[in-house]
């Protein structure tokens, strides 16, 4: 009897405690810190529960367990952007912004496998979506997609091909027009789906041939549309100076959509990319508002889809 009062009275003390402790000593953080001065864009989370974020000022691949929150450089960068990035589980893709370039990075190693200088023109390579057997990056100063024909074994092509983009996208010029932005896979994997930031609109592109239709939105606008992720038919599109997530339904050609809502969060600080681990959507923030020193802090924030 002694020996059950005195169990029953530990339970309690455990309840008591457990239900005091804070969230995050109970599961994965809400959100947690990079490296000062790091000026992150690009997130990409897997194999398991760690996410790597490319820094736009140095080009450095920083990766992080989600369970903890700590992390480290993991491969150092050339002193030009990594932007948009995408693994296939052994490798990183990573769009190189104006640095005009794209790499693929060994996760084991940190070793740059492969670089490729996609164009000599001045460029701003912003995103990159892997397809199986082919990885596509953006071009958000140039009417092109970059493509990378992956050979047997996912075996590194010696040079990407240049495919323009033609039909309804219209690039706008000028040094800060940022047109092309996110991509990813259509629903039914027959095309691409590319937000074009300044005019807020969402296309699909052939990938064979570079042609573009406009989705129709039903009058919603995308404006400052940076990182795509896709589940299911659900699109989910970070627009990045609105500190928001626009949620759009998709129809199953991925002909139309409609915006179900928008999640935001105050903990958001001009967030631009967002990837997926458990329930959980995973977004950092690039201050984009906010003068870079090296001593800027900056953190990642999960939300709630």
């Amino acid at each position: 009897m002694r020996s059950t009062i005195l169990k029953t009275a530990l339970g309690a003390i455990i309840v008591i405690l457990l239900g005091a402790a804070p969230a995050h000593a109970t599961g994965k953080p809400d959100t947690f810190a990079l490296p000062n001065g790091f000026q992150p864009e690009g997130i990409e989370i897997g194999p398991g529960p760690f996410a790597y974020f490319g820094s736009r000022v140095s080009g450095d691949i920083y990766r992080a367990d989600l369970r903890t929150g700590k992390g480290s450089v993991i491969s150092k960068g050339p002193g030009t952007p990594s932007l948009g990035l995408k693994t296939d589980g052994r490798r990183l893709f990573v769009a190189g912004g104006t640095g005009g370039n794209a790499r693929v990075i060994d996760l084991r190693t940190g070793k740059v496998l492969k670089s490729y200088q996609l164009t000599a023109d001045p460029a701003f390579v912003n995103d990159v979506v892997l397809t199986g057997d082919t990885a596509y990056f953006t071009d958000s100063r140039n009417p092109v997609l970059y493509k990378l024909p992956l050979g047997r074994g996912g075996a590194l092509p010696d040079a990407a091909v240049t495919i323009p983009l033609s039909g309804a996208i219209q690039y706008e010029s000028g040094d800060n027009a940022i047109n092309a932005n996110g991509i990813v896979l259509s629903p039914d994997r027959k095309s691409l789906l590319i937000v074009q930031s300044n005019t807020g609109k969402l296309f699909e592109a052939d990938p064979a041939t570079g042609v573009t239709t406009e989705v129709d939105l039903g009058g919603e606008t995308l404006v400052y549309g940076d990182g795509l992720l896709l589940s299911g038919r659900t699109l989910y599109v970070v627009q990045n100076r609105v500190n928001a997530v626009a949620v759009i339904n998709l129809a199953r050609d991925s002909s139309s959509g409609k915006v179900a809502k928008r999640l935001t969060d105050p903990r958001f600080d001009v967030p631009t990319t967002v990837a997926a681990y458990g329930h959980r959507l995973y977004l950092p923030n690039a201050r984009f508002t906010t003068t870079p020193t090296p001593d800027t802090p900056y953190s990642v924030v999960a939300v709630k889809p």
